[in-house]
């Protein structure tokens, strides 16, 4: 039966980078970002699930055998959103594997396909949380300065209050299943926010820089230096 699954959400299009492919697909240190990703969760999860561009499918499958890729994976097809991706995953496992959301011990992780260098103890730090009854989300805090507000009306904040979130986001399975059967919100910019508007409190994992998401040319050789130490 299955306890721990991760959902990893690549169904970006990396508009951002004004590259030919998406960033996910980018090579960082001689393999696509996305294998990277995957590598990461190998050993802490029953089931890898990626939310894909519909349109990326068959490049990813090609990626997949000129690499000679093969920890194993299920692949679905993305939404237009970030939630309805995730949705869409929940969706796929609910009718593949039923048992697991009445599994009192079954955690779902989603992540960022662009954050490759997330920190192994932390991956497993989530999950022993959210074992625990506790959603929870990695994140580090603001080492710069904060003003909240618009240009021309903005007041500054305490920095030591203000968290940069990242991903994971664990939670058990149960709980994310009920939330994502809400209406999509635009306030939902992530499924902590999905979830903590369904009524749960939302715990922080420190985590650093180092999970960065790569979303910038700079971001892949900052990557290229953390995978060199």
């Amino acid at each position: 039966m299955l306890s721990r699954v991760v959902i990893i959400a690549a169904g970006g299009t990396g508009s951002r980078l004004n590259a030919d492919i998406p960033k996910q697909y980018m090579l960082l240190k001689d393999l696509p970002v996305l294998m990277h990703t995957i590598s990461a969760f190998e050993h802490h999860v029953d089931k890898i699930i990626i939310a894909l561009h519909a349109d990326m499918v068959d490049y990813w499958q090609s990626l997949c055998i000129q690499y000679d890729f093969n920890i194993p994976h299920d692949l679905i097809i993305g939404g237009k959103t970030r939630f309805q991706s995730v949705r869409n995953a929940i969706n796929y496992l609910e009718q593949r594997f039923p048992d697991f959301f009445y599994n009192e011990h079954g955690i779902i992780a989603v992540h960022d396909a662009a954050r490759p260098l997330v920190d192994q103890t932390l991956i497993e730090k989530s999950f022993a949380m959210a074992q625990q009854g506790k959603c929870n989300v990695l994140a580090h805090q603001s080492t710069n300065s904060i003003r909240i507000g618009t240009i021309s009306d903005n007041t500054s904040c305490d920095r030591s209050t203000v968290w940069q979130i990242q991903t994971p986001q664990t939670f058990p399975a149960q709980v994310l299943l009920e939330a994502y059967q809400q209406s999509e919100l635009p306030t939902f910019t992530d499924d902590a926010s999905v979830v903590e508007k369904n009524g749960y409190f939302i715990h922080l994992v420190e985590s650093s820089y180092k999970n960065i998401k790569l979303t910038f040319a700079v971001d892949f050789e900052i990557a290229k230096l953390y995978l060199n130490t």
